[in-house]
């Protein structure tokens, strides 16, 4: 990318973790049952993309090459993960917080770099296990279960 294009990219990107910041400020501190409350993650993801953005901006600047060629966009992994995402969102509730995890994962590797398929399934299902299994057993929050 551009030097130009990575700079507006990193303020856009500031400026929606400041906006995640102050609308999950609204959401209700807890929600029945669970310990942690349902504002808790999207204040961690607008921190996240506020020094994502930032080492961004940083990166940007300190680079003194404006472009690295004429690489053409690939729209072809872009659609591919678009679609695992809006599968993710869709399957999240009847398959569960674990099983869509691990599939999404698994197809992000995969279109990312192909082959790799036991390190990809050994990540995949150790993060899906290992974030269910922090959140739920020991913050006391509530993502979907498994499918009934």
């Amino acid at each position: 990318m551009s030097r130009t294009f990575d700079r507006y990219a990193s303020i856009i990107f500031l400026l929606i973790g400041v906006f995640f910041i102050t609308e999950s400020r609204k959401i209700a501190a807890t929600s029945y049952g669970s310990n942690v409350g349902p504002d808790i993650f999207p204040i961690g993801l607008g921190i996240l993309l506020i020094l994502l953005s930032i080492k961004l901006f940083t990166e940007a600047v300190k680079n003194k090459q404006e472009s690295r060629g004429g690489e053409k966009p690939d729209y072809k992994r872009f659609f591919i993960i678009f679609a695992a995402a809006i599968l993710y969102i869709v399957l999240l509730e009847p398959l569960g917080y674990v099983i869509t995890t691990f599939l999404f994962l698994l197809i992000g590797f995969q279109v990312l770099e192909r082959g790799g398929w036991l390190k990809s399934i050994v990540i995949a299902a150790a993060f899906s296990f290992g974030v269910y299994y922090i959140f739920v057993g020991l913050l006391q929050g509530s993502l979907p279960g498994f499918p009934v």
